[in-house]
């Protein structure tokens, strides 16, 4: 019987169907409110420019090798000084499958931990790990990277990190506390416009960033009606919150363009959603008036749309809808005193450069002198490895700072400041759109820390 048969895919989600109802009942339940919070205080609170010491081979454990952990898992086995030591999933197959991957890589067989959805523990408590790397549906997120860090291992999570502002606290303090990295994979910060922009931004060709539009803008109710994948879990999110529950794919990239945590920082939001229709039609027009899907009940609304302002001044727009029939885009838009680059489609304006006055010009006027030199050196590898290459990049980055103890491109406060949106949002659109001010998780570092810087491979 193959892991795709019928028996098989019924099987997966009946298992993940449980565990993603008690997640995100847990996930949830330790949803509070955003007024009056005050950042804990503890020894080493704010650590600036964070380095760990070199590690020559990084022992990987993985938690959810389904869709986006088998992508991470195969990237992985083409980069130098990784062992994949460990693998965990709630389906058994999916590890088998992955197991075999790394043993026809010609590496050593890895562990296998399928006893349960909280089996990751048991990893984190036994194997000799350096980071411990979770692709799980969102709820497992925090719980997965809490119990690497505080069993000794580094923690890698796919997006968002945390989905309450009180988990992006608990991520902090304990990255503090324990002295590992929690880095959230934020694969767009690794595409190529959008680390073309921020090599624009870095030599000053657009001048000071005063103000960016990001979003993520994707069609996925066919994803959310799916039997199996993120249509086991996803959907259910859109039945308890409402606000931007998605926000990191376009905020990252303008966030590192504006120095958020790196010499500027969040200071509060205001966001609104429209009314929710697009997933009731769907399954009414899909599966039938009367079927038990057009029956559930959403309150997401379909575009939620939230303003940010930062320490600085400096103003963000982000806006999410993935309940609409649409194109995709990320929007990534950044606009300087001196000119604006914009992505989707891919265009550039820079006053005094351009061909003709007010008319944009094609990015690829600008890619001799300004493509970024990390994309150069290894765009090549990642071809054919996921989202055009950046995944590989993103994959890449990491392991290449862990080999050689160097800070994260994107650290524990990044996870945290881009992850709290989806909070925050839910809090101000719950109280008619009232500002709700984003934590300084650096506590007051974001003054000195200093910005991200241009690097390369």
């Amino acid at each position: 019987m193959t892991d795709d048969s019928a028996p098989n895919k019924r099987r997966d989600f009946l298992k993940t169907a449980a565990a993603s109802a008690a997640g995100i009942g847990a996930a949830l339940s330790g949803f509070k409110p955003l007024f009056g919070s005050t950042p804990p205080q503890i020894a080493g609170a704010g650590r600036t420019d964070f380095k760990a010491a070199p590690i020559p081979l990084v022992r990987i454990g993985f938690v959810g090798v389904g869709g986006m952990g088998s992508a991470h898992v195969r990237n992985l086995l083409n980069i130098d000084g990784v062992q994949i030591k460990a693998l965990c999933d709630v389906v058994p197959a999916k590890v088998e499958r992955a197991q075999k991957w790394v043993v026809d890589a010609g590496r050593p067989l890895p562990s296998a931990y399928t006893k349960g959805e909280k089996d990751f523990e048991r990893m984190c408590e036994t194997e000799d790990l350096d980071l411990v790397f979770t692709a799980t549906p969102w709820e497992w997120h925090v719980p997965v990277c809490l119990s690497a860090m505080k069993n000794g291992k580094h923690a890698a999570t796919e997006v968002p990190a945390a989905m309450s502002l009180d988990d992006c606290w608990a991520l902090v303090e304990t990255a503090e506390k324990t002295g590992k990295h929690c880095q959230m994979m934020e694969n767009c910060c690794y595409d190529r416009i959008e680390l073309m922009t921020l090599n624009l931004v870095r030599r000053g060709v657009l001048g000071e960033v005063l103000h960016a539009e990001a979003g993520y803008l994707h069609d996925l109710r066919g994803v959310k009606f799916s039997g199996e994948g993120e249509g086991l879990w996803r959907r259910a999110w859109a039945q308890k919150l409402n606000g931007n529950l998605y926000p990191t794919h376009g905020l990252g990239p303008v966030a590192q363009c504006l120095n958020v945590n790196r010499g500027d920082a969040f200071d509060f939001i205001v966001s609104m959603s429209s009314p929710s229709r697009g997933l009731q039609e769907y399954a009414a027009a899909t599966f039938g008036p009367e079927s038990p899907q057009a029956r559930e009940k959403f309150v997401l609304g379909d575009v939620n749309s939230t303003l940010i302002r930062t320490k600085l001044g400096k103003t963000i727009i982000l806006i999410h809808d993935t309940n609409l029939p649409r194109p995709y885009t990320r929007i990534n838009l950044v606009q300087g005193t001196k000119g604006i680059a914009q992505k989707w489609p891919d265009k550039i304006y820079i006053e005094g450069m351009a061909e003709k006055p007010h008319a944009w010009d094609d990015f690829e006027k600008f890619a001799a002198e300004y493509e970024h030199p990390l994309w150069k050196a290894i765009a090549a590898r990642g071809e054919g490895r996921g989202h055009g290459g950046m995944d590989f990049i993103e994959d890449y980055r990491l392991i290449q700072s862990l080999r050689k103890g160097e800070p994260l491109d994107q650290d524990v406060y990044d996870a945290a400041a881009w992850s709290a949106m989806v909070g925050a949002s839910c809090e101000s659109v719950a109280h008619k759109s009232r500002p709700i001010d984003i934590p300084d998780f650096t506590r007051g570092k974001w003054k000195t820390n200093p910005p991200l810087g241009i690097v390369t491979a």
